[in-house]
C-alpha cells in the first residue's frame, strides 16, 4: 500500500491491465508458435523416448555390468565400482528399476544437453567479454528465480510431457558448466597461450589444442554440478508429467507414505552420490595427468 501511495500512477487498475496485456500477448503467442514448437522439439521426444525404451528393455544384468564398466573407467577405483554394483541391486531388489532407468534416461539426455550447449557459450564468453556481461546476468536469474515460475511459460508452450520437464531440467542445470568453462579457458597461463602464439597457432588451434585441454579439469567439474542440479529437479519435473523416481517420491509427499518417499528418496541419493564420486574422480585423475606435463 505504501508503494502505490508514493507511486499514484500505478495504481491497481494499472498494474491488473499490464498483467493482462502480458497475459494475452503470451496466450497469443501461444497459440501461433505453439505446434512449430512442438514440432522442433518432437527430435528431442523421439530420441528420449527410444533411450528410456533402450534402458528399459535391456536385461538388467546387463546394465550393471555396463554401469559398472563406466564408473571403473571414470573412477579406476574398485571400491567405487563395487558400489555402483550394489546400489543397482538394491534399487532393483525394492522394485524401483524402472523409475530409475527412466530417471537415467531423462537425467544422461539433459546432461548430454547441457554438455553441447553450455561448453560452445562458455567459450564464447571466455572470447568476448561482451559476451560474458550480457550472458552472465542470463546465468543469474536461470539460477535464482525459483523452478516453479519457468515452469508456467514452458507448460503453456509445450503441454504436460516429457519435453518440457526435460527443457525445466535443463534451464536449472545448466549454468554451471557454462561457468566453469569460461572460468577454465580464462584460467589457462598467459605464458602459454604467448608460447602457442609464437609458434603461429591460429585461434581455432590455440582453442582446441591449448585452452580446452588444459581447462577439461575445470569443465568436468561444471558437468559434475550439472549432473547434481538436474538430479535435484526430479521432483519438480515429475510434476509436469516426467516418469521416474520423482513420482513415487510426489505420490508419497500427497498420501504421506513415508516408506515409499524414504525408498525412493534414497535411490535419488546413490544415484547423485554414484554420478559425484565418478565425475569428481575422472576430474582429479585428469588434473593429475595435465599436471604431470602429459600433453
Amino acid at each position: 500500500m505504501e508503494f502505490l501511495t508514493e507511486f499514484p500512477s500505478l495504481g491497481r487498475s494499472d498494474l491488473s491491465a499490464i498483467r493482462r496485456a502480458v497475459d494475452g500477448a503470451f496466450r497469443e503467442f501461444t497459440r501461433t508458435w505453439g505446434e512449430t514448437i512442438e514440432a522442433f522439439f518432437n527430435p528431442l521426444l523421439r530420441f528420449l523416448v527410444w533411450f528410456e525404451d533402450v534402458l528399459l528393455a535391456t536385461p538388467w544384468p546387463l546394465i550393471i555390468i555396463i554401469l559398472c564398466a563406466l564408473a571403473w573407467a571414470g573412477s579406476r577405483s574398485w571400491k567405487i565400482t563395487l558400489g555402483t554394483a550394489i546400489c543397482f541391486v538394491v534399487i532393483g531388489i525394492f522394485g524401483m528399476w524402472e523409475d530409475t532407468m527412466s530417471t537415467l534416461a531423462i537425467i544422461s539426455v539433459a546432461t548430454l544437453l547441457c554438455i553441447v550447449v553450455g561448453i560452445p557459450v562458455g567459450v564464447l564468453m571466455a572470447r568476448y567479454d561482451r559476451a560474458q556481461s550480457i550472458i552472465t546476468p542470463i546465468l543469474d536469474v536461470m539460477q535464482t528465480i525459483p523452478s516453479f515460475v519457468y515452469l508456467i511459460p514452458v507448460v503453456m508452450l509445450l503441454g504436460i510431457g516429457k519435453v518440457p520437464g526435460l527443457l525445466a531440467v535443463c534451464i536449472y542445470a545448466l549454468p554451471p558448466i557454462v561457468r566453469l568453462t569460461n572460468l577454465g579457458i580464462r584460467l589457462v597461463d598467459k605464458q602459454v597461450m604467448e608460447a602457442a602464439e609464437a609458434f603461429g597457432a591460429s585461434y581455432k588451434e590455440k582453442l582446441f589444442g591449448v585452452q580446452i585441454p588444459l581447462a577439461l579439469p575445470n569443465i568436468f567439474a561444471g558437468v559434475n554440478q550439472t549432473i547434481m542440479m538436474a538430479l535435484s529437479m526430479v521432483v519438480i519435473a515429475s510434476m509436469i508429467g516426467v516418469q521416474g523416481l520423482g513420482v513415487p517420491v510426489l505420490r508419497a509427499i500427497s498420501n504421506q507414505y513415508l516408506a515409499l518417499g524414504l525408498m525412493n528418496g534414497l535411490a535419488i541419493v546413490a544415484l547423485a552420490i554414484i554420478f559425484d564420486r565418478v565425475s569428481q574422480t575422472y576430474g582429479k585423475r585428469l588434473q593429475a595427468y595435465r599436471e604431470s606435463g602429459h600433453d
